[in-house]
């Protein structure tokens, strides 16, 4: 029996050869590639704006229209993928994928570019629960399936980290409606090599397919965020749609509870631990990626740089996500998360306070606090977002981890799209450089209440009841 379980050990250790890199690689990029069009349209938003005829005010729909969908999307994708096959969702999601970048690209008018960018956010959703659910199904084995899930994990970083550098040269160089393009030939690669190196698997499952708990979700997002965007100018509309998207949130809530089967089971959440969990990744959503959104249109308006510039100048916000992460790893189990994630969120709100600074001074002096607020945001960020998907899970019961984790995914994407949408409407319209004060107060006021929440976490880096 010893030497069977060694030759078993030997055969799981020579499994992970060039295939499996390949397969591992093959799925990091499809997650890499949905991660890189939520941020690299950040540096292009004027451009898109000017062409398109889209507003100032409206621009938070460029970033919430993919948002939005692909959180309301992302868990009746899971269900479709167990029921109808891993590897047939994500080669649903990548033609999906490929057809509407097109239709990004192509859109000659605001509506036409919307709805596609929609349409991009939905099938992302399919593209990545497919590629992940995938990885279970192509490496059996816990290590191996650990190794796939940290080259998917890396490859997504990398994407998102570096999607409004990336997206900037593109712009500058190309255009903007090639950031769209560019997704093409990588779909047809994914086309290519998925169906030879993917098998395909489901399972007999019976998960509730809530198509209208999907639609209902969207549109309580939607209608709340534009209420929103309409604070500034049209409050009487602004608490008709906080009230009528209230009300589809209660909708949906008061739904989910007469299911015996939700499929979004948000209970997991109501323990006082788990509160200061989601309120961190909303936190972070804020005071971090959300203003990634908006930093573009400040270098740009303040300092007057290129495109290209100002792509190069958010690497100082952004390079930290690739380099910091692993210190952040570290530090969890001697600090504890209630002393990391506040050292965290302060780094981000003094980092959100020197970027107001950088709107109210002068010179040389300006550019050198934007820069410091960038990289301490950027740091603050970094330490906290990947060690918060670990607290869920350790936090959570363990029979619920991947409910879990579907809802840490749903909960950051929604805390983006609201802060986008809140960061839009402080935008200055006219573009006046003081202006953005406001918008950088705010998430770091924002980063600020993070820190709050902080009190309600256990004191160490470890599973604790979930009551």
């Amino acid at each position: 029996m010893t030497h069977a379980m060694a030759m078993e050990d030997a055969a799981e250790h020579q499994a992970w050869n060039g295939r499996t890199r390949l397969i591992a690689g093959t799925i990091g990029l499809a997650a890499a590639l949905t991660n890189f069009d939520v941020t690299s349209v950040v540096v292009v938003l004027p451009s898109i704006g000017t062409s398109l005829d889209i507003h100032v005010a409206s621009w938070a729909w460029i970033i919430d229209a993919y948002s939005i969908a692909f959180t309301a999307t992302l868990l009746m994708a899971g269900a479709l993928a167990d029921r109808f096959g891993r590897r047939r969702t994500l080669l649903m999601g990548n033609a999906g994928f490929l057809v509407t970048s097109l239709a990004c690209g192509l859109a000659w008018n605001s509506a036409l570019f919307l709805a596609a960018r929609a349409a991009q956010g939905a099938t992302a959703a399919f593209l990545v629960t497919g590629g992940f659910a995938s990885i279970a199904t192509a490496f059996p084995a816990p290590e191996g399936r650990a190794r796939a899930f940290g080259i998917a994990g890396v490859a997504s970083g990398v994407a998102m980290a570096l999607g409004p550098s990336l997206g900037g040269l593109i712009g500058s160089g190309l255009g903007w409606r090639w950031i769209f393009l560019a997704n093409l030939p990588v779909c047809v690669l994914i086309t290519l090599l998925v169906p030879s190196l993917v098998a395909e698997k489901r399972d007999r499952t019976d998960k509730p397919l809530d198509l209208l708990g999907v639609a209902i979700l969207a549109l309580a997002l939607g209608l709340i965020i534009q209420a929103i965007l309409e604070a500034r100018h049209a409050p009487v509309r602004m608490v008709i749609g906080l009230v009528v998207g209230a009300g589809f949130v209660a909708w949906f809530a008061v739904r989910r509870h007469r299911q015996p089967r939700p499929m979004l089971d948000t209970a997991i959440f109501a323990s006082r631990s788990m509160i200061g969990v989601t309120a961190l990744l909303m936190a972070v959503s804020v005071g971090y990626w959300a203003i990634l959104v908006y930093l573009p249109l400040f270098l740009g308006t303040a300092f007057g740089w290129t495109t290209e510039a100002v792509g190069l100048a958010m690497l100082a916000a952004t390079l930290p996500m690739l380099i910091v992460p692993p210190f952040g790893g570290r530090l969890a189990p001697r600090l504890g998360w209630r002393r990391l994630f506040a050292a965290a969120l302060a780094l981000i709100a003094i980092g959100g306070a020197a970027l107001a600074l950088s709107a109210l001074v002068d010179s040389a002096l300006a550019r050198a606090s934007a820069f410091a607020g960038m990289a301490l945001i950027g740091v603050g960020a970094a330490m906290s977002h990947p060690q918060l998907s670990g607290a869920v899970i350790a936090l959570a019961p363990s029979e619920a981890s991947g409910m879990a984790s579907a809802l840490t995914v749903i909960a950051r994407q929604a805390g983006f799209a609201l802060g986008v949408a809140a960061l839009g409407a402080l935008t200055p319209t006219t573009l006046t450089i003081t202006g953005f004060a406001w918008l950088f107060g705010a998430a770091a006021v924002a980063a600020l209440c993070g820190m709050l929440a902080c009190s309600l976490l256990p004191t160490s880096a470890g599973r604790r009841s979930a009551r």
